[in-house]
């Protein structure tokens, strides 16, 4: 096998790659990012990346149509990172 065989799955994506990544624009992701449900980039060399582990976590705790609050992960509760009424800490 070579090199140039291998898929690399980057861990560290674009502001666009970061938005198609979840099935959106730009505009959208960043508003999305602007009110704390999708995450903040880190900077590497002044370049803006967003983490997919990140993105992924962010988008678990959309809501899904017909509900009123996003999922909560009950262990997030369990060891204090979110309030029993929901509330990120």
């Amino acid at each position: 096998m070579k090199v140039a065989d291998v898929v690399i799955v980057p861990r560290g994506l674009s502001r666009s790659q970061a938005a198609a990544y979840v099935g959106i624009g730009t505009t959208l992701f960043d508003r999305l990012v602007t009110a704390g449900k999708m995450p903040h980039p880190r900077e590497i060399g002044g370049r803006r990346i967003w983490d997919r582990h990140e993105v992924d976590m962010a988008f678990d705790d959309l809501p899904r149509l017909g509900e009123a609050e996003p999922a909560q992960n009950p262990w997030d509760v369990a060891f204090g990172f979110v309030s029993p009424a929901g509330d990120r800490r």
